[in-house]
């Protein structure tokens, strides 16, 4: 493997990671085998840096979902407490967002609505369905009031019709087990983030690449658009994160480059 750049193998590290269930130290492995000696503290640093990153750069290349939305929560281990995850699909399958919560109540079920709604753009939910959980009902109510949801919008309480969302938070959970959970809340969001980042891309959301296009995706990968969100320590433009300019950049340096705060935030405070 003499003749693949530094970049590559960082694109490599961090796709095979989000996209399969596999640990640090199994990528190690793989990596060694192929002759490259990679510490697994390393990819972990890969994949933390980037995985955000790459979750903010593929949400304009998006399909837009239908109207008829599922929502559900599961449970994952963050620095030795359970905490939720709440997901949104539509009826075709198709991710619409997450947000980490320690708690299950109305203000973590508003707060996870905004954030849906505000990723699906002009797209506006007819029906949500929910499971038997009464703060979604209060939450959608006190949407429409505000204007953020409209009037005709309907919360189905219908359990079995979230089986669909409830089988896709295995693609999220196998991944998590393998990583042997979380440590910390920063990095259960960054990693979470590129495991929904791999998700939609391998769902087929991306226009113009489908489900079955493996190839594409990759390629893809390879080529996503300047993000303008992403700033370094200087408050000045990243070069593209998968390109050589940034890919190569020794270790060291890469502490002084981070990802700007948004209006999107994927975790709801503890109080």
């Amino acid at each position: 493997m003499d003749d693949i750049s530094e970049n590559e193998i960082i694109v490599l590290c961090v796709r095979w990671y989000l996209q399969y269930p596999l640990s640090y130290r199994n990528l190690e492995e793989m990596m060694a085998e192929r002759g490259l000696t990679i510490d697994h503290s390393t990819i972990a640093r890969w994949v933390l840096r980037y995985a955000p990153v790459l979750n903010q750069r593929i949400r304009s290349e998006m399909r837009h979902p239908n109207r008829s939305w599922r929502v559900d929560e599961t449970y994952i281990r963050v620095a030795g407490q359970w905490t939720y995850l709440c997901r949104a699909i539509d009826s075709a399958g198709n991710t619409i967002d997450f947000l980490l919560s320690p708690y299950r109540d109305t203000f973590a079920a508003k707060s996870f609505l905004q954030l849906a709604v505000a990723q699906a753009g002009r797209i506006q939910p007819r029906v949500i369905n929910v499971d038997g959980h009464p703060a979604y009902p209060v939450a959608v109510e006190q949407l429409k009031e505000s204007g953020e949801l409209g009037r005709n919008c309907r919360c189905r309480r219908s359990p079995y019709m979230n089986n669909m969302v409830e089988q896709d938070h295995r693609y999220v959970k196998k991944r998590v087990v393998a990583s042997q959970w979380f440590r910390s809340v920063d990095g259960a969001l960054n990693t979470i983030a590129g495991y929904e980042a791999m998700n939609i891309i391998r769902k087929g959301q991306i226009r113009w690449r489908r489900k079955t296009d493996t190839l594409g995706q990759v390629r893809f990968l390879e080529r996503i658009p300047r993000h303008r969100g992403v700033t370094d320590s200087a408050g000045l433009p990243v070069p593209h994160v998968f390109t050589l300019p940034f890919a190569t950049l020794p270790l060291r340096q890469l502490a002084g480059i981070s990802v700007s705060p948004t209006r999107r935030n994927h975790a709801v405070p503890a109080e």
